[in-house]
């Protein structure tokens, strides 16, 4: 017996040997493909070595990083688990697998694994620039720029860290600041493809769309299996109303990243883009299956949910109260105290305005006069402007303003500090759950009155918000109850600027062309499948009658194909209808003289467009639905004395269209008083409107100084 245990050993000693001579050549020929970069045949070599040598450390190394570089993350763990468990102590085997770890977002034990690896070697530079991806990917943004920092402070040439910070500084809204340590990233490694698709971001938010898709297109080019690029690109495609083609970009990056966040919350605002609605949603709601609190995801479905025909009022408020449960509340359990402004009834106030449409922007249209007309006796005007894009109006703004706070680089924080030392005592959000919007700094309470008005007008959803402008048409009585807000009447929810000087208004065009022309002045968007339907009714029913629809995304020509497309389904031939997009405001507003009546969408409705095609003298036919974006023209129109042209069903809505395209003296008649009949109501008299603004805000202050809100 012992002879034969001795034999075994023997016999065991000898193969370890043998395996022992085998695994070093089969190893150098390993490295040496991975080194010419032949990496299926490295992975194959790895392989063959770890059945020979289950434990050879760095074969299972080599594999693991090969695998997270692929992007095989969940066998890259297993392999470098395996390493780490047999060589405790390599600083590179604990950094490779906290990749692996952040590849599967699993950010808190990526950094557990990042931390280890600068426990056993603290000079690690790519260590640390590592660390600080999992800290961005955690949104603890100053912990990671801390950690771009020191791993900089190492290696001054790590163009990982570089880039790294410039996606952080991009995080935290300081796109300058991003686009230096970006354009340093791209200096050091020429062809960088996640430092160019992170840089077209950058240039996006500056406005700098041109070398923003440069970049985007670049980034494709270098790493056409990598998701980011086409996410950048398509970014910047939508941004410039290239809605297609940033739709099929998105469509790429999800084929080579299915779990995508940014790939299904960017494709779903190109289907909201495009009228796809219920996509649209879904998309949104993909997102927010893998991240429940991601905030632009709720405000965008929020914001589409304004398309949806079936949404009510319920459930408009409870995708509000979503926002406020997932993000809204955990930031506001962590904001400053109690304000210290002086509860003085009758003093001069402190308004700050929060907005990032203080340029061309149609948004400004509405809210614009309502700064114009303010008693500056008891008030000033503090105005936070929250975007890069800067141009005439821009000036016009700042004209208005007695303070100008250019808040388009702040973070939330500084935001709200900013608002309090600014001693603001009535805080007003203009945007709502739109792009750009600061609901953040909202949850934060920085001043001691809130109100939302104007910029969306439909309720935000957050308790911090005090007060929302509206009107008893928009947001009837009976529906009140489910707002987080108190809701205040005005003369009507939104007004809109006077026209510039100088636009000629004409004559009924049936009466020379001999025909009716309906017209559809709105965001593509807008246009339901419910709307198409009945218009295609209406030029059934009205003879020789046309169809003309203007909307800057008719540019593209895959969005013009595509809507004719859904006429002919709807038997409304492309023959009948004309198309135009983007013009000059002037413009623009001169084609409303080829138009004898608009014809609203539904469920959501005009704004701007139902005002400026009424201020031009062309009346507007409406629907009224059940929530404030399908109440909106009709609120608009009753404002206005024209509660006849708003239709409570599809039926009686065809009904007035045809019905009034028979009466083209009545409609000339019509054209000529719209103009005075506006000027005389109060919902558009600026000087009338803004006085009742003012006397709505002293109520409000008057309230809080008594002890109210």
């Amino acid at each position: 017996m012992g002879n034969s245990v001795g034999q075994r050993a023997f016999q065991k000693a000898r193969l370890q040997k043998r395996q022992k001579a085998e695994v070093l050549p089969m190893l150098g020929h390993a490295l040496q493909l991975h080194k010419m970069g032949l990496l299926p045949e490295a992975q194959t070599a790895y392989r063959q070595l770890l059945q020979l040598a289950p434990n050879q450390f760095i074969a299972l190394h080599m594999l693991g990083t090969l695998e997270s570089d692929a992007k095989n993350y969940q066998q890259a763990e297993i392999l470098l688990n395996r390493a780490v468990a047999v060589d405790s102590r390599s600083a590179e085997a604990h950094m490779s697998l906290g990749v692996a770890l952040n590849g599967q977002r699993r950010h808190e034990e990526a950094r557990e694994s990042y931390r280890k690896a600068l426990a056993l070697r603290p000079d690690y530079a790519l260590a640390l620039s590592n660390l600080g991806n999992a800290n961005v990917a955690l949104e603890l943004v100053q912990d990671a720029l801390e950690s771009y920092d020191k791993a900089l402070a190492l290696d001054a040439s790590l163009s990982e860290a570089h880039n790294g910070r410039g996606w952080a500084l991009c995080r935290r809204r300081n796109y300058d600041e991003a686009l230096a340590s970006l354009n340093r990233a791209i200096s050091i490694k020429r062809d960088y493809p996640a430092a160019l698709a992170n840089r077209a971001v950058a240039l996006r938010e500056l406005q700098r769309f041109d070398e923003a898709l440069a970049d985007g297109n670049r980034a494709i080019a270098l790493a056409p299996d990598d998701a980011n690029g086409w996410l950048a690109r398509a970014s910047v495609l939508l941004a410039i109303q290239q809605i297609a083609q940033a739709s099929h970009d998105c469509e790429q990056a999800l084929a080579i990243a299915p779990d995508s966040i940014q790939a299904h919350l960017v494709l779903g605002l190109c289907l909201a883009g495009l009228g796809r609605v219920d996509e649209a949603l879904a998309s949104f709601d993909r997102a927010l299956d893998i991240q429940p609190d991601l905030q632009s995801a709720i405000s965008n479905k929020i914001f589409t949910l304004d398309f949806a025909g079936d949404a009510t009022v319920e459930r408009h408020q409870q995708a509000r109260q979503v926002w406020w449960e997932r993000v809204g509340a955990k930031i506001a359990s962590e904001a400053s105290g109690p304000h210290d402004n002086s509860r003085e009834p009758d003093r001069r106030l402190v308004l700050g305005y929060v907005s990032s449409d203080f340029n061309a922007h149609s948004a400004a249209l509405i809210f614009k006069p309502v700064l114009q007309h303010h008693d500056r006796a008891q008030f000033e005007i503090v105005c936070y402007a929250c975007s890069s894009k800067v141009d005439a109006t821009t000036s016009e703004f700042r004209e208005i303003a007695d303070r100008w706070r250019d808040a388009s680089q702040w973070t939330e924080d500084r935001l709200a500090a900013e608002i309090r030392a600014d001693g603001v005592d009535i805080l007003i959000d203009l945007s709502g759950h739109t792009r750009g919007n600061r609901l953040g700094v909202f949850a934060r309470k920085p001043a001691p009155i809130q109100v939302h008005g104007w910029g969306h007008g439909t309720g935000t959803g957050l308790p911090t918000i005090d007060y929302l402008f509206s009107d008893p048409v928009a947001i009837p009585h009976e529906v009140r109850h489910l707002f987080a807000e108190t809701v205040v009447d005005l003369p009507c929810f939104v007004t809109l600027a006077p026209l510039p000087a100088g636009i000629a208004r004409a004559q009924a065009p049936a009466i020379s062309n001999g025909f009716v022309t309906f017209g559809v002045f709105n965001r593509i968007s807008k246009i339901s499948d419910e709307a198409a339907e009945a218009w295609s009714r209406v030029l059934e029913r009205v003879p020789g009658s046309r169809l003309l629809i203007k909307d800057v995304a008719l540019d593209d020509r895959l969005v013009r194909e595509n809507l004719l497309a859904r006429f002919e389904t709807c038997g409304l031939p492309a023959e009948r209808v004309d198309l135009l997009g983007a013009t000059l405001r002037s413009e623009h507003l001169a084609t409303f003289n080829r138009v004898d009546i608009c014809l609203d969408p539904f469920p959501q409705n005009g704004g701007v467009s139902t005002w400026e095609a009424l201020q031009m003298g062309v009346p507007v036919v409406a629907k009224l639905g059940n929530s404030l974006p399908s109440r909106a023209a009709g609120a608009i129109l009753t404002a206005l004395g024209l509660p006849d042209w708003v239709a409570d069903s599809e039926e009686a809505y065809v009904e007035i269209a045809v019905g009034r395209a028979a009466e083209i003296t009545d409609l000339d008649r019509l054209r000529r008083e719209l103009p005075g009949q506006i000027d005389a109501a109060a919902a558009s008299n600026p000087v009338s409107y803004g006085r009742a603004v003012d006397d709505a805000y002293r109520a409000m202050w008057k309230r809080y100084c008594n002890g109210g809100i």
